[in-house]
């Protein structure tokens, strides 16, 4: 009989061990969900933070209809004196957490940039106007943050 009864309490321990380890995996996943789509919404936020910065730089100045050379041109515009701002800061990608892709015209200028993650969005819709080419993309690196001038490309 006493056999029996650590065979059993054996068994009740293996099964709470699996139940444990499920639940840790579950919850794992349920995390992981969570702070992607919290580094989603950055991705959101920062790619359009630089989108508006690039068309603040584009419409000012003497040399207006420009696009910058580098992301640093963004913080202080060279064309100025004084100090003259697009945008607070730089950002890294929230998704890959480094540089983002540069887009750039055939000068060699930026007009946008993107991320370089090849992770597949949470998000798919319901996204603003301007934006709306990023529904049902594949990857991250599908979410061009672009500055477009009056009149489109």
């Amino acid at each position: 009989m006493p056999g029996n009864e650590r065979g059993a309490t054996l068994m009740i321990v293996l099964v709470a061990v699996v139940v444990l380890g499920l639940a840790a995996g579950i919850a794992g996943t349920t995390w992981t969900s969570i702070m992607q789509k919290a580094r989603e919404e950055q991705l959101l936020f920062r790619g359009d933070q630089y989108r508006r910065a690039i068309g603040s730089y584009f419409a000012a100045g003497t040399t207006a209809g420009t696009y910058p050379l580098k992301l640093e041109d963004l913080l202080k515009d060279p064309r100025y004196p004084g100090t003259v701002r697009h945008i607070r800061q730089l950002y890294p990608d929230p998704m890959a957490g480094g540089d983002w892709e540069l887009i750039t015209d055939p000068g060699g200028r930026i007009r946008g940039v993107r991320s370089t993650s090849t992770a597949r969005p949470f998000k798919t819709d319901g996204f603003p106007e301007v934006y709306v080419k990023f529904e049902n993309a594949k990857t991250y690196r599908d979410w061009e943050f672009v500055h477009q001038p009056e009149g489109g490309e």
